[in-house]
């Protein structure tokens, strides 16, 4: 048995896609699941309870943790180490390995400009911390011979109906609606960006492989160095649209979030956008030679989709 703890989400519904190719049992896990595959399990739950985690959990050789909190500060400071500790103590219960897929927010603000594996943790933000600490509870677990599990780590996202994508919703979203693009501090400076199709796939592909574990892994992304600007572009030439971006700066972003909650959320997060962020996913594509989607053609399939 495989089971996913936040099956609804991007990456859940693709990932229950690629583990077909390693198992018939696939158990899927949220607050109201829906199958993805025919013989799909689902186990509807409220993971904010340990005692459910555990019953969500039992059974399972691989679990995969891809549940998305509400993206402000006071939820993740409070949600993401319970069920951190819970999710890990199930795993060792249950002898289940375990999977956490993750984000970028705990690097150091000076490795942003080239991130790998071996980057300094030292998150530079209010969130970053949360996800520094719980990303360090894992793998205290591993390094205690108690857990075997990975983390799968990932770039900002853009895909085919991705409602979690900045790229997605400030650029291509804004385009269909006859705007002009946006984009974040400076449009001229690097940002890579992680297909979400490639990611899940991935993110199965290191589940079901014995020698993955106990370590961190970069998902495969694009080792295309662009910016801002140049995104921006493909979208405008695939979606026939004049090839103009606003940017956004930190003043507008205060002034946006008087108005908007998910703005004030944003400040922190700024440091992203105004030097380079580059996503190195090496390590990866020379273990298993898988060769990440351009984003030529992930913009292409974005805008084919339609949605």
């Amino acid at each position: 048995m495989q089971t996913i703890l936040g099956a609804n989400g991007t990456i859940g519904s693709l990932l229950a896609k690629e583990l077909v190719a390693y198992t018939r049992k696939i158990r899927l896990v949220s607050r109201n699941p829906v199958k993805v595959n025919e013989g799909d399990e689902l186990f509807p739950a409220d993971l904010n309870d340990p005692a459910i985690v555990e019953k969500a959990v039992a059974g399972s050789d691989v679990v995969y943790l891809l549940v998305g909190f509400d993206y402000k500060l006071s939820v993740w400071q409070e949600k993401w180490p319970k069920l951190m500790r819970a999710v890990i103590d199930a795993c060792i219960l249950h002898k289940a390995k375990l999977v956490f897929f993750d984000n970028i927010y705990l690097y150091d603000v000076g490795a942003i400009g080239h991130m790998t594996e071996e980057s300094a943790v030292n998150p530079p933000s209010r969130k970053g911390a949360v996800r520094a600490l719980i990303a360090r509870m894992l793998m205290d677990a591993v390094e205690e011979g108690k857990l075997q599990g990975l983390i799968a780590r990932s770039a900002d996202f853009y895909g085919p109906r991705n409602e979690k994508s900045f790229l997605n919703e400030v650029v291509y979203k804004n385009f269909r609606k006859g705007k002009t693009a946006n984009w974040f501090m400076n449009a001229d400076k690097i940002h890579s960006f992680t297909y979400t199709p490639d990611a899940a796939k991935a993110t199965a592909l290191l589940g079901n492989t014995e020698d993955a574990w106990n370590q961190v892994w970069h998902l495969p992304t694009d080792p295309a160095k662009i910016n801002g600007r140049q995104l921006v572009s493909l979208f405008a030439r695939e979606m026939k649209q004049p090839d103009k971006v606003m940017v956004i700066r930190m003043w507008l972003l205060k002034v946006l979030g008087v108005f908007m909650p998910l703005m004030r959320e944003m400040p922190d997060m700024m440091y992203q956008y105004d030097r380079d962020y580059y996503f190195d996913s090496a390590k990866f594509q020379q273990r298993f030679g898988m060769s990440p989607t351009t984003y030529v053609d992930g913009v292409k399939a974005i805008v084919q989709d339609g949605a």
